[in-house]
């Protein structure tokens, strides 16, 4: 099996593309400083993953953005710290904020070349706006948890972009899943017998960070640590 057998290319965005880890240590920072003791980046974003999938989970049909207003309640809570609801809002709205990873946009451009591009993202339409403006492509299907009335990892996310994507005249074999996370893409991905690529952006890091651990660890076909270099093989086997 090789990168070029596939049609497509369908995305998680935050933690693939965008550095929603960084993005939401530096959206926290204010509010972690108000905590009376030090927290560690990884305990940060695990308690985040937790009270964010939990919110998920009950409130599906909320847009990210809410769903993010709530998180930051629930950690300000869990913390011990005063806050507003001015602050839950800005947190909220912290999304368009977030960097992508600096070698999102030049490998996009690349693949962009050779595959129909989709992305599959647990986010809302005007957030994924402003971080599809950071990434400098323009993707063939943009299907959001705002759209679907949910999030990932449940079925009705992958149920909906299968179905769509035949509309492109795509099917399930044309598709490589190309996703960090092994909670929201990875296990699913196996569920549904879809080819997939893992984006270990967290190789050098202990445990799921801003993802919930997935038990037992869902298998990938490809593994690569960043875009560039799943750009760099793909040009490899272009080159024969």
């Amino acid at each position: 099996m090789k990168l070029t057998d596939f049609k497509a290319l369908t995305f998680d965005v935050y933690g693939t593309l965008i550095d929603w880890e960084t993005g939401m240590v530096n959206g926290l920072a204010d509010l972690v400083a108000k905590v009376d003791r030090v927290l560690s980046r990884d305990e940060i974003l695990e308690a985040h993953a937790r009270h964010e999938s939990s919110q998920q989970a009950y409130t599906p049909a909320k847009k990210y953005s809410e769903i993010l207003e709530i998180v930051y309640k629930r950690l300000a809570e869990e913390w011990g710290v005063v806050y507003s609801r001015e602050e839950c809002i800005a947190y909220g709205n912290s999304v368009k904020d977030w960097p992508a990873f600096p070698d999102s946009e030049g490998a996009l451009q690349h693949l962009k070349k050779h595959y129909k591009l989709i992305v599959l993202t647990n986010t809302d339409n005007d957030s994924f706006k402003a971080s599809n403006e950071k990434l400098g492509v323009e993707f063939d299907g943009r299907y959001t948890a705002e759209d679907v009335g949910s999030y990932k990892p449940a079925d009705r996310n992958f149920d909906y972009m299968l179905e769509k994507m035949k509309t492109l005249g795509l099917e399930k074999s044309d598709i490589l899943h190309t996703a960090e996370s092994m909670f929201h893409d990875h296990a699913p991905a196996n569920k549904y017998g879809l080819t997939n690529c893992w984006i270990y952006r967290r190789h050098d890091q202990k445990g799921f960070g801003a993802t919930m651990n997935p038990g037992e660890m869902p298998s990938y076909k490809f593994r690569f640590n960043s875009m560039a270099d799943l750009v760099k093989a793909h040009q490899e086997e272009l080159r024969g």
